[in-house]
């Protein structure tokens, strides 16, 4: 049986490591390779204990032997072990853990549990922390000497946990304070731009006027689009558009959320609430109060916490976590996702009357390829604020730029077509547009040979954008013999579906048949 070591330089030294070493595990590491010179244990482990005192979790643990390492999982704690947990709380002494004996027993000890271990409580002035827990996979080892050398080692074990939950709740505002920074700055390099909606008055024509019919009433909408069809760019034009439009707008990533934090992101807590609460928090709901929360990707949230956003959605009441009352907000929500709710909800992994309460007012907003029409006016906006940014100067568009554009069939949509911009510019050092290489698709003296050359001077000036669409897909559709669909038709040569290439064909009065009849026979070989 080993002595514990003289308490008075282990406690002075465990106080400096708890004010001195920013990692948490760093003091216990100190701190057991002290404790390791005269107690013979195995390791020192600090339990983080959940806000209901429900579920325990390893904060830091360290190994006092060689040897495998004790595996410390997660914990869900009886109702007797919760009672023992309180109990023992409320006399704040360390308390003795033996193999098979006692409910806490079970919560503490290592995977495997044979052993035995000595565990104190760790408060602050309000609540309680967590557990430093000494543990040995033999029995009979710890003294009373022990347990009253590690009682007076909780103090500086306070004191670490206490900054620890400090810097991490520091760090979490900090972040929470740069996304609205970066939020902020985007929307008013948005608006900075323009004020007008491209595409407005094409290819966005029908969304617009949907947005605009809903945008009077507070009823909710859900819009559906793929990944960079510009949701949220629909969602401001709704709040914009709406009686609201002096108030804020917040946007919410349901998917980006930790589920452990997706009560307080949304809804706020309380100072002490739980562990490294150590300042009241709004959540988003009423950083949004008399304005618009858009949630996007609506389709990754939780089921428990659809249950929660039902229930705020019918009433407009919530509260904080840990609070004592309720709150009520005035908000108009916007939802967006990319997935398809309906399967979901016939799946069982979306609620049904949380998708009935979303999808009072349904927007679907289409691809950038199945408008291309909007292309040319998109890219010259982003190829002028690229050329700004980089080089100082504007940069325009020439009509072979825009036939390059047009022809790609863009699977990333208009967040596509604005990073391939910005490439061009990079590639092109700020003062030119390098597009076939920001594309990856290069066009190589090769290629440029299968499509017939032409010497009209027609061909340098600026077409509307319907005859230079029209004059491409001929010259595809020549270069093809006429065949559309197929490894060697124009819709492969043209990277599009063969679909939407036949629907622009007839939009633009285009036939492949006079294309077929035009171009020369293939030559059999």
């Amino acid at each position: 049986m080993t002595q514990a070591p003289a308490p008075y330089q282990l406690v002075i030294d465990a106080w400096r490591a708890s004010t001195t070493l920013h990692d948490i595990g760093e003091v216990v590491e100190r701190v057991a390779g002290l404790l390791a010179q005269g107690v013979e244990a195995d390791a020192l482990t600090l339990w983080r204990v959940s806000r209901d005192g429900r579920q325990t979790e390893t904060l830091a643990t360290a190994a006092m032997k060689p040897g495998s390492p004790l595996r410390m999982p997660v914990r869900d704690l009886s109702e007797i072990a919760v009672r023992a947990w309180r109990d023992m709380t409320a006399v704040g002494m360390p308390l003795r853990l033996v193999s098979g004996r006692g409910p806490l027993h079970g919560a503490f000890a290592p995977e495997g549990g044979q052993g035995e271990g000595l565990v104190v409580p760790l408060h602050d002035t309000k609540s309680l922390l967590g557990a430093m827990v000494l543990w040995s996979r033999r029995d009979g080892v710890f003294t009373d000497a022990h347990a009253t050398l590690l009682g007076e080692l909780a103090a500086p074990f306070d004191a670490a946990v206490q900054l620890h939950n400090e810097r991490d709740s520091v760090s979490r505002e900090r972040e929470a304070l740069e996304a609205d920074r970066r939020a902020l700055l985007q929307r008013l390099e948005r608006d900075d731009v323009s004020d007008a909606l491209i595409g407005a008055d094409s290819g966005l024509r029908d969304v617009i006027t949907r947005a605009e019919q809903v945008a009077p009433t507070d009823a909710p909408v859900l819009l559906f689009g793929e990944t960079g069809a510009g949701k949220e760019v629909i969602a401001r034009v709704i709040h914009r558009r709406s009686r609201r439009a002096s108030g804020p707008i917040v946007r919410v990533n349901c998917g980006a959320i930790p589920q452990g934090l997706i009560d307080s992101e949304l809804f706020g807590h309380e100072k002490g609430s739980f562990t490294g609460a150590i300042a009241a928090r709004k959540g988003w709901f009423e950083r949004a109060d008399g304005g618009t929360l858009f949630l996007d990707e609506i389709g990754e949230l939780p089921h428990d916490a659809q249950v929660r956003l039902l229930h705020i959605l019918q009433d407009g009441v919530f509260e904080r976590v840990g609070a004592q009352r309720s709150l009520h907000v005035d908000v108009r929500i916007v939802a967006a996702t990319h997935r398809d709710l309906q399967a979901m909800v016939d799946a069982g992994r979306f609620r049904e009357d949380l998708w009935y309460r979303l999808s009072v007012f349904p927007i679907e907003i289409p691809p950038l390829r199945k408008r291309p029409e909007d292309i040319p006016a998109l890219a010259t906006h982003f190829a002028a604020r690229a050329g700004m940014r980089i080089g100082g100067s504007r940069l325009a568009l020439s009509p072979a730029d825009i036939e390059l554009l047009v022809a790609y069939a863009w699977p990333g949509n208009v967040r596509e077509l604005a990073s391939v911009i910005e490439r061009a510019v990079i590639l092109g050092d700020g003062k030119r547009l390098h597009l076939s290489a920001a594309l990856g698709t290069a066009t190589t003296r090769e290629n440029q040979t299968t499509l017939p050359a032409t010497t009209d001077p027609e061909t340098w000036r600026i077409a509307p954008l319907d005859e230079a669409m029209a004059r491409h897909i001929e010259r595809a559709l020549h270069a093809c013999h006429g065949q559309v669909e197929g490894k060697a038709g124009a819709a492969a040569l043209l990277r599009i579906n063969p679909h939407t290439l036949r629907s622009r064909m007839r939009k633009l009065g285009i036939d492949p048949r006079h294309v077929r009849a035009a171009a020369p026979a293939p030559v059999n070989r």
